[in-house]
């Protein structure tokens, strides 16, 4: 029998919970490693018929109900008729909703560290997955925002106003592998005064519910926002986007996935008049130079494997200074050793579970057969750590690639893997001002353009790569490469990344626009316009 009652979240629409058509249930991820069978049985079991003895099984968690059509369309509804109101509340009485939730957050962190682990987050990757909420939400990061959004300024006669306005009714798709980090954006957007709809994934739904529910919705009644602000719905995917590019009252989708489905959706968007929100794929590269502190920029560079590589900020690719390539490559090895899988609750795991794997052979194979050098990994692993062909974690993985000169040829440079699997790319031998030209053409030349990051101790090159990386919404120099910080943003980026439009995402002045504002007194419009 389960120790905890089991978690059950209807729709939540207009501040009511409203039934759904069926129930979607969570078995713990470590039910996963431990009997995947009885996992995966208890969850057809139930869906077939929830009053099931199954629902008393301790591996089962909590359950999430589903989203028909009308449902969908009644949260929109719901989501449009609030979307006025709350509109014209005060800018601070909306702001203070990003205090209330970093507190909050921090009161309940160890029931969102639990909700994160239950859907299979090695809790050491949760506790970082709350450092970016809690930047995110920090003092500065709030005043920066606030400062963004409303700045007045006395012009003689005129008090002239530059703000941000709402767009309306901003819908939220968060990804499968950090549901609810993702879905916690939509904070922002309420702060710009819009109203939402965030579209839990059917999939992995229950922690997104419980944030969304338990956490989020009791805040909002306490700033005063209206029934309809924020509504959350378990849906199809397909089904749920559909109907929102369909729907009139939908003003932007804020979309998180793969970038080749993503950039399509951008363009439904446009043909449809809405605004698309891409945080796409990510293909993320590390310039190690010559005179780089390389135990802590093998630290960085091993972030690339958190999570089984399966996020979109970690490093995906190395490009080495010739002089220090062997020094960092024996460092990479044996730090790579270290990051191990495990129980998602165990503090020192950081590997996930990676089901299919055919594709990371691939991408390997096709590296070695075109001149990589394996360095270390290259197999699956079992939850001991032990080798095995039937294991369902991969160990961390490092091909070296001799050259800059073709390396987008490797598919494991060009592409995002979502796999723990880094290459080194070391420079070819030249003059130092020569390959620090190639490096940054190289990462100028990305299609991708999350995050960058360089290790370096002259001030020269320093200076040459931050003025003229151009692509990317992040640059990081000497630092962790997936670390959050206030003022700075914690997603966005170009290309594959981002979109057309592209560029640093501050989810709340992304789903807000400029206004210009002039309030005079006493002025005679002839005047203004001919300048007597």
């Amino acid at each position: 029998m389960r120790e905890k009652e089991l978690l059950s979240y209807k729709l939540y629409i207009a501040g009511k919970d409203v039934e759904g058509d069926g129930w979607v249930y969570t078995v713990s991820s470590r039910s996963l490693l431990e009997d995947v069978f009885t996992s995966v049985s208890l969850k057809r079991e139930l869906e077939r018929d929830p009053q099931a003895e199954a629902a008393n099984h301790p591996y089962v968690v909590g359950r999430c109900a589903v989203a028909t059509g009308s449902s969908i369309d009644l949260a929109t509804e719901a989501a449009a008729a609030a979307a006025s109101a709350w509109a014209a509340v005060p800018l601070e009485r909306r702001m203070r909703l990003g205090t209330l939730f970093r507190e909050e957050l921090l009161a309940r962190q160890d029931e969102f560290l639990e909700m994160l682990v239950a859907e299979a987050h090695p809790v050491k990757l949760a506790r970082w997955e709350l450092s970016c909420l809690l930047q995110v939400y920090s003092e500065e990061s709030l005043g920066w925002y606030r400062q963004q959004m409303h700045t007045a300024f006395e012009h003689g006669a005129r008090r002239l106003i530059v703000r941000r306005a709402p767009d309306g009714v901003v819908a939220f798709n968060p990804p499968q592998n950090a549901p609810a980090p993702s879905a916690a954006l939509a904070v922002l957007a309420l702060m710009a005064g819009n109203s939402v709809v965030v579209r839990a994934p059917r999939s992995i739904a229950l922690s997104t519910m419980w944030l969304m529910r338990d956490v989020l919705g009791p805040l909002l009644d306490e700033v005063g926002a209206a029934p309809g602000v924020l509504n959350a719905i378990c849906g199809n995917p397909k089904q749920t986007l559909d109907r929102w590019l369909a729907d009139p009252l939908i003003d932007d989708i804020f979309y998180i996935g793969g970038s080749k489905e993503g950039l399509l959706f951008e363009q439904s968007c446009v043909a449809t008049g809405k605004k698309p929100i891409l945080e796409l794929a990510g293909n993320d590269t590390i310039v190690v130079w010559r005179d780089a502190d390389v135990p802590n920029a093998a630290q960085a560079l091993c972030e690339a494997f958190y999570g089984s590589g399966q996020i979109c900020m970690v490093p995906n690719c190395v490009l080495v200074h010739p002089a220090v390539a062997d020094a960092l490559i024996a460092e990479v090895r044996a730090r790579a050793a270290e990051v191990r899988p495990g129980y998602p609750d165990d503090p020192d795991v950081l590997l996930s579970p990676v089901r299919r794997s055919e594709r990371f052979f691939g991408l390997l194979n096709q590296a070695l057969e075109r001149g990589g050098e394996l360095i270390t990994g290259g197999r699956r692993t079992e939850l001991d750590g032990t080798p095995s062909d039937t294991g369902v974690f991969l160990q961390p993985t490092v091909v070296k690639v001799n050259g800059l000169i073709g390396a987008r040829a490797y598919d494991i440079v060009a592409e995002e893997t979502f796999f723990p699997l880094l290459p080194m790319v070391v420079a070819e031998e030249g003059d130092d001002a020569d390959i620090l030209e190639r490096c940054i053409h190289f990462v100028n030349g990305n299609d991708y353009g999350l995050r960058n990051s360089l290790w370096a101790s002259s001030e020269q090159v320093i200076d040459s790569f931050v003025g003229r990386v151009s692509n990317g919404g992040l640059l990081k120099v000497n630092d962790s490469h997936i670390g959050f910080l206030p003022y700075l943003p914690s997603h966005g980026g170009t290309g594959l990344t981002g979109g057309a439009f592209g560029e640093a995402n501050y989810p709340m002045l992304k789903t807000s626009h400029l206004q210009g504002v002039s309030i005079a007194r006493g002025i005679s419009p002839v005047d203004t316009v001919f300048g007597s």
